[in-house]
């Protein structure tokens, strides 16, 4: 005869066991979460009733942008929880796992499950079963997270009535396997789990514990002795900061402060693009070859006689490295040093720099004075025309939208918070000037897997953290009019928030970006429509403006808070354009086999 929990081992460790429920919040806060965004349904609701004593469990307006919001949000604090019904639910959650998977966030996908006791020879509502198959299939949504790469796991519950279930046990370990890799996992909790009694957990005392680990490689030693010996014979040494570096920010401080030790210049990715101060004398921009829109591309090509590049990807990006074009300099520089980071949360990096900094107690012999001599002979007029002066008597457009935006940013004392859409808003951003702030990152995108949809559902995360922190700045989305018709729906989170922010929508009532035809497909709007009249119902402002002084005027006002929307008309010819979005319409149509931009390409990527 089987026994009970109390009988095998007392009434007293009986008593002992908590609610599933009540360990995965307490699991949850442990990790840092303060808030779960997600959308309720039945078999998750037991969850929500639980999580509440321990987190803010906020709404979105859809299943994938609360997956977007949760990437934001790891973005941001390092952590991210969604959380959905079962299949219907969870499976729109996917485009939001892919782009986790892509960027290296840790997003904890949740979702609720049936109940173990309603497993049984018939379908369940939700369950993937069409009317003619001979069984159900309850694990779609888990093999569907699966066929991402990444882990996808259910609950398990009570196997022998003496013992209890190990649940949470389960759920810590696969929330410590998404924290110390930076990979979503998924986890589906069968909804008769949540108040029964699991297994008691005793938590480390820090989340930085979970961390400690022997790292079982050697000669960091050597890597640090070639460093040393190559920055010492180097004259215009400059560090190359990959985007692994986003979310090791102890790490990235070590950096740019061993740069200012000794006068290095550094540079980011292109997917670093956000994550230091680019008002930083010594900082020289996001580089990325023939796509670069920094001043000192001159200098990074021509002057820079060593690199050591830290903490970019190992398997190199067509996006990040100049789109294939062999014009990144630094991907073909004779004199380099690449420290990948191939060690869980950099490990090997942090032991090469340990060794390093004691070998620079000695400032280096740089002409630091020549250097920055050399630094502004070297700065070069932005190319094909592309000019950062302007006269406010002109129209805005893409063509010069990051120029003034940078110029009213510089004449205001608290700096922007800048989400680019993608498309044609999100390229021209890399001409934007991010300046450091509390909350340590000033530019939020998705270049890598560039899911369009995802800028409004990132604003609403920023816009809860700075709430969280006590920060007062504003959030400034920048969009063209398809992508904003994405996600419209997510400015009823927004609103609920009182957030402080602009958007910025660029309208030309057409998917530009890659446009090859005239097709139906590529008219993403209707002349009608009045997105100002639409930000009006959400509570916000609407304001119109055509030419730069309009613009500047309006966006000086925006910045001081609320929410608003600055509709302004562009055009899709050629020279209303940005440089990037335009040589990489040159790119598109070159890969597309289009023989006017195969001709083009050829000529952009002369050297």
């Amino acid at each position: 005869m089987n026994s009970s929990i109390k009988q095998n081992f007392g009434q007293e460790y009986h008593n002992s066991l908590p609610q599933l429920g009540h360990s995965i919040g307490q699991i949850l806060q442990f990790f840092g979460v303060k808030r779960v965004y997600g959308v309720g349904g039945d078999f998750v609701a037991n969850l929500i009733n639980s999580l509440e004593p321990y987190v803010d469990v906020l709404p979105s307006s859809n299943e994938m942008h609360a997956g977007f919001s949760a990437c934001a949000q790891a973005e941001v604090t390092g952590f991210g929880v969604c959380l959905s019904t079962y299949t219907v639910g969870s499976l729109p959650c996917i485009s939001a796992a892919a782009l986790a998977r892509t960027e290296g966030l840790p997003v904890i996908f949740i979702s609720g499950a049936p109940g173990e006791n309603e497993i049984a020879q018939h379908a369940l509502h939700h369950t993937i079963h069409p009317h003619t198959a001979w069984n159900s299939d309850l694990n779609a949504a888990l093999n569907a997270f699966k066929a991402l790469g990444i882990r996808a796991e259910r609950l398990q519950g009570q196997r022998h009535t003496g013992q209890p279930n190990i649940a949470a046990q389960q759920f810590f370990e696969l929330l410590t396997d998404a924290y110390l890799n930076r990979q979503p996992v998924y986890i589906e909790i069968p909804r008769d789990l949540i108040y029964r009694p699991t297994q008691v957990l005793s938590l480390p005392t820090t989340l930085e514990s979970l961390r400690v680990q022997h790292l079982n490689l050697s000669g960091a030693d050597l890597i640090a002795n070639e460093i040393h010996y190559k920055l010492t014979q180097a004259k215009a040494p400059f560090m190359f900061l990959g985007e692994k570096l986003r979310l090791n920010s102890a790490l990235l401080e070590r950096l740019i402060k061993l740069c200012h030790r000794h006068h290095i210049s550094y540079g980011t990715t292109w997917f670093a693009k956000g994550m230091v101060d680019e008002n930083d004398p010594l900082c020289l921009g996001s580089y990325n070859g023939v796509f670069s829109n920094t001043p000192f591309q001159s200098y990074i090509e021509t002057v820079v006689d060593y690199v050591l590049e830290i903490g970019t990807a190992i398997f190199p990006s067509d996006t990040n490295n100049a789109f294939g074009s062999q014009t990144h300099s630094i991907d073909n520089h004779q004199n380099k040093t690449m420290l990948k980071g191939t060690a869980r949360w950099e490990q090997d990096i942090q032991a090469v720099v340990a060794l390093l900094e004691p070998k620079l107690e000695v400032p280096l012999a740089l002409e630091r004075d020549r250097r920055i001599e050399l630094l502004q002979t070297q700065i070069r007029p932005l190319p094909n025309g592309v000019d950062n002066s302007f006269t406010i008597e002109g129209k805005i457009s893409y063509a010069n939208l990051a120029s003034v935006i940078n110029t009213v940013q510089d004449s205001l004392v608290c700096p922007f918070i800048f989400v680019p859409e993608v498309g044609n808003a999100f390229f021209a951003s890399f001409e934007l000037k991010t300046i450091n702030n509390k909350l340590g990152r000033s530019f939020f995108a998705n270049p890598w897997y560039a899911a369009m949809g995802t800028s409004l559902p990132y604003a609403r995360a920023i816009a809860d953290e700075l709430k969280q922190q006590q920060i007062k700045q504003t959030i400034v989305v920048i969009t063209g009019d398809g992508g904003f018709n994405f996600q419209a729906n997510e400015l009823i989170n927004l609103q609920k928030q009182h957030a402080d922010i602009t958007i910025i929508y660029m309208r030309n009532n057409v998917f530009h970006l890659g446009k090859a035809g005239d097709a139906p497909i590529y008219a993403c709007n209707d002349n009608g429509f009045d997105p100002k009249m639409l930000i009006q119902a959400y509570g916000g402002k609407g304001h119109y403006c055509e030419t730069i002084a309009e613009f500047m005027a309006t966006l000086t006002i925006t910045a001081k808070g609320g929410m608003h929307l600055i509709e302004i008309p562009t055009s899709i010819e050629p020279e209303h354009q940005s440089d990037i979005s335009k040589k990489l319409n040159t790119y598109i149509g070159f890969k597309n086999d289009d023989p006017d931009a195969n001709l083009l390409w050829q000529e952009l990527c002369r050297p």
